[in-house]
Protein backbone atom coordinates (compact mmCIF):
# COMPACT_ATOMS: atom_id res chain seq x y z
CA UNK A 1 0.00 0.00 0.00
CA UNK A 2 1.58 3.35 -0.84
CA UNK A 3 0.62 6.16 0.76
CA UNK A 4 1.42 10.30 -0.44
CA UNK A 5 0.66 12.84 1.97
CA UNK A 6 -1.63 15.84 0.41
CA UNK A 7 -2.07 19.06 2.59
CA UNK A 8 -5.54 21.37 3.03
CA UNK A 9 -4.14 24.20 3.97
CA UNK A 10 -5.32 28.30 4.51
CA UNK A 11 -3.10 30.96 5.56
CA UNK A 12 -4.03 34.03 7.16
CA UNK A 13 -1.48 36.79 6.58
CA UNK A 14 -1.43 40.36 8.16
CA UNK A 15 1.51 43.29 8.75
CA UNK A 16 1.43 42.21 12.29
CA UNK A 17 0.96 38.24 12.69
CA UNK A 18 0.26 35.57 10.25
CA UNK A 19 -1.13 31.91 11.06
CA UNK A 20 -1.49 28.43 9.51
CA UNK A 21 -4.63 25.75 9.53
CA UNK A 22 -3.61 22.63 7.78
CA UNK A 23 -4.96 19.15 7.71
CA UNK A 24 -2.95 16.27 6.08
CA UNK A 25 -4.39 13.84 3.19
CA UNK A 26 -3.20 10.47 3.21
CA UNK A 27 -3.77 9.49 -0.34
CA UNK A 28 -3.58 5.91 -1.05
CA UNK A 29 -1.67 5.71 -4.93
CA UNK A 30 -2.00 1.86 -4.68
CA UNK A 31 -6.05 2.01 -5.38
CA UNK A 32 -6.97 1.93 -9.19
CA UNK A 33 -7.52 5.56 -10.33
CA UNK A 34 -11.26 6.10 -9.57
CA UNK A 35 -11.54 4.65 -6.77
CA UNK A 36 -8.33 6.73 -4.74
CA UNK A 37 -9.90 9.90 -6.10
CA UNK A 38 -13.09 8.64 -4.57
CA UNK A 39 -11.59 8.31 -1.16
CA UNK A 40 -10.07 12.01 -1.51
CA UNK A 41 -13.09 13.63 -2.25
CA UNK A 42 -14.36 12.14 0.82
CA UNK A 43 -12.10 13.15 3.17
CA UNK A 44 -12.37 16.46 1.23
CA UNK A 45 -15.68 16.43 1.56
CA UNK A 46 -15.19 16.17 5.64
CA UNK A 47 -12.13 18.50 6.23
CA UNK A 48 -12.99 21.65 4.14
CA UNK A 49 -16.09 22.58 6.75
CA UNK A 50 -13.48 21.35 9.52
CA UNK A 51 -11.11 23.54 8.00
CA UNK A 52 -13.84 26.34 8.00
CA UNK A 53 -14.88 26.48 11.11
CA UNK A 54 -11.29 26.63 12.67
CA UNK A 55 -10.83 29.57 10.21
CA UNK A 56 -13.87 31.23 11.68
CA UNK A 57 -12.68 30.75 15.25
CA UNK A 58 -9.09 32.21 14.69
CA UNK A 59 -11.00 35.03 12.65
CA UNK A 60 -13.59 36.05 15.37
CA UNK A 61 -10.98 35.88 18.40
CA UNK A 62 -8.41 38.32 15.59
CA UNK A 63 -11.68 40.58 16.10
CA UNK A 64 -12.00 40.54 19.58
CA UNK A 65 -8.54 41.49 19.71
CA UNK A 66 -8.76 44.25 17.81
CA UNK A 67 -11.44 45.64 19.52
CA UNK A 68 -9.93 45.67 22.72
CA UNK A 69 -6.34 47.14 21.09
CA UNK A 70 -8.99 49.85 19.88
CA UNK A 71 -10.44 50.68 22.87
CA UNK A 72 -13.34 51.98 23.73
CA UNK A 73 -15.06 53.62 20.79
CA UNK A 74 -16.58 57.19 22.15
CA UNK A 75 -20.50 57.85 21.99
CA UNK A 76 -20.30 59.78 18.99
CA UNK A 77 -18.09 57.39 16.49
CA UNK A 78 -20.46 54.82 17.65
CA UNK A 79 -23.50 56.32 16.61
CA UNK A 80 -22.27 57.78 13.32
CA UNK A 81 -21.00 54.14 12.66
CA UNK A 82 -24.56 52.99 13.14
CA UNK A 83 -25.76 55.29 11.07
CA UNK A 84 -23.17 55.54 8.25
CA UNK A 85 -24.76 56.05 5.00
CA UNK A 86 -28.28 57.39 6.46
CA UNK A 87 -29.16 61.09 7.07
CA UNK A 88 -29.60 61.79 10.50
CA UNK A 89 -31.13 65.04 11.92
CA UNK A 90 -29.75 66.25 14.79
CA UNK A 91 -32.51 67.78 17.69
CA UNK A 92 -31.92 70.70 19.58
CA UNK A 93 -32.48 69.54 23.27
Amino acid sequence: MANNDLTLKAVYAAPDSSKTLSHAIAVDTSKDSFAAKQSHLTILQALVPQLQEEINVFLTERMEEDKKAQGAVSEKEAREEENYGEEVVEEDA
